[in-house]
């Protein structure tokens, strides 16, 4: 969704609620469309996350929408920096996704690979390590920094099976590094995953750091047990 149509959609809601008796947690949600309505907002909010604002941009944020809503003349000429707003989006992005790196390359136990990306084996395995040439079989869940999932093998109870060349570059270096029945967390640096190109349809952004929690289940064809 454009920022300029959604924020002329937040401008409704957040205006409205703004002029309501109470605070947003003492109004009840009986009706489907006061769900709708929270559903909504609560999308906005999650919406924002890429900006990184702090609580004075917010506060910001709300006096414009209030001003928008009530037809008051703008502080700023809004036609020349709606085109920035992608931009402030992501730099913003990018930061975020900065201190996410940081955060896990923190973590104990946690270990930095060459290409940046950072291992954390959750539970060890006990099996043989495959090679980049292997296809591997594994259960996964894949998150942006927000915490937000954007794929789960899990939640499909559908484990993926696929050749460890043909994935991205975070998971061709992460899983190598795996034996069959490990457990572990790969935290993976936008050039490591798909970059500026994220799958159509997906909900990763991009230039997006991404986390997978991955199982490795099985490498088939591998009986040598090397």
């Amino acid at each position: 969704m454009k920022w300029t149509m959604l924020a002329t959609m937040a401008a409704g809601l957040l205006a409205s609620a703004a002029q309501a008796q109470g605070t947003p947690k003492a109004q009840a949600l009986e009706s489907e469309d006061a769900k709708t309505i929270y559903a909504f907002g609560y999308s906005v909010g999650k919406g924002l996350g890429s900006f990184a604002l702090t609580a004075a941009e917010f506060e910001l944020f709300q006096r414009a929408i209030a001003e928008g809503n009530a037809g008051t003349a703008p502080a700023v000429e809004i036609d020349q920096y709606a085109p920035k707003m992608q931009t402030l989006a992501r730099s913003r992005q990018a930061k975020v996704g900065e201190l996410f790196l940081e955060k896990a390359a923190q973590e104990k136990g946690a270990v930095k690979l060459p290409s940046g990306v950072i291992y954390k084996e959750l539970q060890a395995g006990s099996g043989p390590s495959p090679k980049a040439t292997d296809t591997v079989s594994v259960h996964y869940r894949g998150t942006l920094p927000s915490g937000e999932e954007f794929d789960s093998s899990i939640r499909r109870n559908q484990p993926a099976e696929f050749p460890l060349n043909g994935v991205i570059k975070c998971w061709t270096e992460g899983v190598q590094k795996m034996k069959v029945g490990t457990k572990a967390k790969l935290t993976c640096p936008p050039k490591t995953a798909y970059g500026e190109r994220p799958p159509t349809g997906s909900k990763i952004p991009p230039n997006a750091v991404l986390a997978f929690e991955v199982e490795l289940l099985s490498i088939p064809g591998n009986t040598s047990g090397q």
